[in-house]
């Protein structure tokens, strides 16, 4: 059996604000100090993780001087050398400072959004200057309370107009980077304009360089939304848009908690385990989540560790799945290999038509088929519980 020890070749990755979280909330304020970057460059690297991403202000303290940001920025270089560590995404924070209380990109106020294209122009350089090979962008403050004062057609026309500027730029430098939208239906603002993965591809298939931006689904997110987080990961492999990843947890509709990856909902964790092992996503496993608010330092490589681990368990058990013969059994049953078979043969044709319109169908007997639903769904459950 294996010991679920990570190794850089199983791709995870962290935010530095994930493990750098410090424990506040709306009601309270932080429970454990700030870490240091470099810090957490260290110990992920201890634990056995690939990377980690970050938020421009993760690293550079906004409003800092260029001679500061150079140096952070050094210094940063120099523990990722040391450990080995890569930077596998970047982003940028769009959402902290007042000035983006409006939204950013979509901000009522057109000073507003030239600066926050001024911003992610600026933290694009510093994500290509770190080698990071992919760039999201969460839209936090892009959507409304009061519908009335912000008309999303316009809203949405802003998101594009942005996206195609920051595509082009990124084409102009020669930067080889591709970019990730990353949808949630809501918090911190009542209503966001990217609210779901189906949001975010229509709004991709818009823009006018599509071929370089996917999305970067999160589990908590789409959960929150009441949606079903292996849908919309196989609706982004489907469309050849996963680029990225963000694993956590989340129990309903809650505010978004960011849970240690599997804490909740292991019948979910499980099956988009299997799914991204066996689809040939190669990008990073990257980890959204905060250690709980009533950890000290210790427990944050403890969640650290708990996210890989969990991942590294489910893997296993899902490679004991599709190889236990009774499931194969079940999917016979359940009909699941018929559904990658196409309905009709090269598509529509008249005399495709004319075949269906002569092909007799026993409607009463197919009527009357059972599934074998129950029957995989219990395997599912045996297999998670290890008996």
């Amino acid at each position: 059996m294996s010991t679920y020890a990570p190794t850089r070749d199983h791709r995870f990755s962290f935010g530095l604000w994930t493990v750098g979280q410090v424990g506040r909330d709306p009601f309270g304020d932080p429970t454990r100090p700030p870490l240091d970057p470099v810090e957490s460059v260290k110990r992920l690297g201890a634990l056995g993780a690939a990377g980690v991403s970050l938020h421009d202000n993760d690293l550079i303290p906004f409003g800092s001087s260029a001679a500061e940001r150079d140096r952070l920025v050094a210094r940063f270089r120099e523990a990722l050398a040391e450990t080995g560590m890569r930077v596998t995404m970047a982003t940028t924070n769009l959402f902290t400072h007042p000035i983006f209380r409006d939204g950013a990109f979509t901000s009522n106020d057109r000073d507003v959004r030239r600066f926050a294209l001024r911003k992610t122009v600026d933290a694009i350089d510093l994500g290509a200057e770190l080698g990071a090979p992919i760039y999201v962008f969460w839209g936090g403050r892009e959507g409304s309370e009061v519908a009335a004062a912000k008309p999303a057609t316009d809203a949405f026309e802003r998101y594009k107009e942005a996206l195609d500027f920051l595509c082009g730029y990124v084409r102009d430098q020669g930067y080889e980077l591709r970019l990730a939208l990353e949808p949630k239906p809501n918090e911190p603002r009542g209503d966001s304009f990217v609210a779901t993965v189906g949001h975010a591809l229509a709004l991709i298939d818009r823009l006018e360089h599509p071929e370089m931006v996917g999305v970067n689904p999160e589990i908590a997110h789409e959960t929150i939304a009441g949606l079903s987080f292996l849908h919309a990961v196989s609706l982004a492999l489907w469309a050849g848009k996963l680029f990225h990843i963000d694993l956590n947890a989340q129990r309903g509709g809650r505010f978004d908690q960011d849970l240690r990856f599997g804490q909740e909902d292991l019948k979910e964790a499980f099956l988009l385990v299997r799914l991204l092992e066996s689809s040939g996503y190669d990008g990073p496993l990257h980890f959204d989540a905060h250690p709980l608010r009533v950890e000290d330092e210790d427990g944050i490589w403890e969640f650290a560790a708990g996210c890989m681990r969990t991942y590294l368990i489910l893997a296993e058990k899902a490679r004991a799945f599709d190889a236990d013969p009774r499931v194969a059994a079940a999917l016979e049953a359940a009909g699941a290999g018929t559904l990658g078979l196409p309905t009709v043969e090269g598509g529509y044709s008249a005399e495709a038509l004319r075949g269906l319109r002569e092909e007799t169908f026993d409607v009463d007997a197919l009527a009357a088929r059972g599934y074998a639903n129950e029957r995989l769904d219990q395997l599912v459950v045996e297999h998670l519980l290890g008996v």
